[in-house]
């Protein structure tokens, strides 16, 4: 190294006496794709969707290397983006950055279909209805969901093929069964789920499963809509449902409660045929 000194200025060169290394030497190229999982873990942080898992679905093993929480958010996060089987989430977390499945370089090689299995199986045995219930909360106080008007509306789920006999309690708890429903031959579960509107924004889901003795969907309507109210705090917000909801218990219910409802009368009541009599014959008709 030469110093050369031009009043105050001091100027210092640096000889090169190494030959440079090839730029390949020195750099190397690693590709990491995001896909829109930034998008994605951005509402999932907005709404603290790992910290509300980590708490309804604790980790109490030590020996566990990849938190329960962790899992379920890698989970979550392939559902949103790439809709892949258990077995094969460790090749599409190796197709991303891993930092975008909230896990670590280390995490990679604890990361396995045995991994994500035991963290469903214990998310089986949470509270998940209180979990659903804080995540719908989460989602109202981030997004400004007013829980003024509730839609609810149900479906059916055909399954086809053979199925194993399954138990009727797993763990203490009932598991959804596929049994045979309203489609006379066919096997089915039942579904329904809750919205609030105008705009459409996602307020609630439930599942309620169909039972071997053909349960209606007409006597879901209390217990979903307790839910709703306890979701809601209120309980003066407008239930909209098509003509299962029309029964005496349903409405009475509601009504004491202090709920408000609009749904369907069903041409089968008694009051369908007196409205129909009376309006051919009882009003006053005057030309528009």
């Amino acid at each position: 190294m030469t110093v050369s000194v031009t009043g105050d200025i001091i100027i210092a060169r640096v000889q090169q006496t190494q030959p440079r290394r090839p730029l390949a030497e020195k750099f190397a190229l690693s590709t990491e794709r995001l896909g829109p999982l930034p998008l994605v873990n951005h509402f999932i942080s907005r709404l603290g969707l790992i910290e509300l898992l980590d708490h309804y679905v604790p980790t109490t093993d030590r020996r566990c290397a990849v938190p329960h929480a962790t899992a379920l958010g890698v989970l979550l996060r392939s559902i949103v983006v790439e809709r892949e089987p258990i077995y094969r989430q460790v090749e599409t977390v190796h197709g991303f950055a891993p930092s975008m499945y909230g896990l670590a370089e280390k995490d990679l090689g604890h990361l396995g279909d045995d991994r994500l299995g035991r963290a469903l199986d214990r998310l089986y045995d949470a509270d998940r209805g209180a979990l659903l219930t804080a995540v719908v909360l989460a989602v109202g106080k981030c997004f400004g969901v007013k829980f003024e008007e509730l839609h609810n509306d149900s479906t059916s789920i055909r399954f086809c093929g053979q199925y194993r006999v399954q138990p009727e309690t797993v763990r203490g708890q009932r598991p959804p069964r596929i049994v045979f429903g309203y489609s006379k031959d066919t096997v089915q579960t039942s579904s329904s789920c809750c919205s609030s509107s105008p705009p459409l924004r996602m307020a609630g889901y439930r599942c309620s499963f169909a039972s071997p003795i053909n349960t209606n969907d007409s006597i879901t309507h209390i217990e979903t809509w307790n839910t709703l109210k306890a979701v809601a705090g209120r309980s003066d917000f407008l239930y909209v449902a098509d003509s299962k909801l029309c029964s005496h218990e349903n409405l009475d219910t509601i009504a004491r409660a202090g709920g408000r409802f609009v749904t369907v009368l069903p041409r089968s009541r008694q009051e369908d045929r007196q409205f129909r009599k009376r309006i051919q014959t009882t009003p006053p008709w005057e030309l528009v």
